[in-house]
C-alpha cells in the first residue's frame, strides 16, 4: 500500500537568464507547498546549474522542460531539452568563472545523470532524499555543561527541544546599547 501518491510539477520555459530566476521560486514555492523546505536550497542549485546548462550549450534552441517529481521518499528534479548531446563534468581551471556546475550538481544531490531523449533530445536530472522532516530537531543536553560544544564526547544523552521552545535560526541581534 503506497501511503502517499507521487506528486509531479511540470515548468515549461525558454532557459533565459530572467527564467532561470523565476523557475527557482517556482521550486522553492512547490517545495514548500509539499512541506520539503529542507530540499529547496538544495534543489534550487542544482536547477540553476543545469538550466544554465542548457542556456549555455543547448542547440538548435534553449526551450525546455523542468519536471520535479515526489515518489514517496525521493525527489527527482530533471531537465528535458532539445540537444541529444549528453553533458559531461570537466575539471574546470583554476581561475575559471565557469565549468563547475554539473559537479556541484554532483556534490549537492544523492544521484545525478543524463540519459538520451526521443529523437532529439536529452534529460538531465539529479535526486534528493526527501524521507528526513523539513523541520529536523534541534538536540540539545539534557544538562548544560558550560563551554561544552556538540562535538564533546560528554554530551551523549541529548534530548530534542519542542517546537515552541526553540529560538528561531536567524533571531535578530540585540543590544542594550542606544546609538
Amino acid at each position: 500500500m503506497i501511503s502517499q501518491p507521487s506528486r509531479h510539477c511540470t515548468v515549461e520555459l525558454q532557459a533565459l537568464p530572467s527564467r532561470i530566476g523565476q523557475v527557482r521560486r517556482i521550486v522553492s514555492a512547490q517545495l514548500r507547498y509539499w512541506h520539503l523546505d529542507a530540499l529547496i536550497d538544495r534543489a534550487a542549485l542544482g536547477v540553476t546549474e543545469l538550466l544554465t546548462n542548457v542556456h549555455r550549450h543547448a542547440q538548435p534552441d534553449k526551450m525546455c522542460t523542468v519536471e520535479l517529481e515526489l515518489l514517496l521518499d525521493r525527489l527527482t528534479v530533471s531537465v528535458h531539452d532539445h540537444d541529444p548531446r549528453l553533458p559531461q563534468i570537466h575539471d574546470a581551471e583554476s581561475f575559471a568563472t565557469s565549468g563547475r556546475g554539473l559537479a556541484m550538481v554532483a556534490a549537492v544531490s544523492e544521484t545525478w545523470g543524463a540519459r538520451p531523449h526521443g529523437e532529439h533530445g536529452k534529460v538531465v536530472w539529479f535526486t534528493l532524499p526527501a524521507s528526513a522532516p523539513s523541520s529536523p530537531s534541534v538536540l540539545v543536553p539534557a544538562s548544560p555543561l558550560y563551554g561544552a560544544t556538540t562535538a564533546d564526547p560528554l554530551l551523549t544523552d541529548l534530548e530534542p527541544v519542542p517546537d515552541e521552545e526553540r529560538v528561531p535560526e536567524h533571531a535578530p541581534a540585540r543590544s542594550a546599547a542606544v546609538g
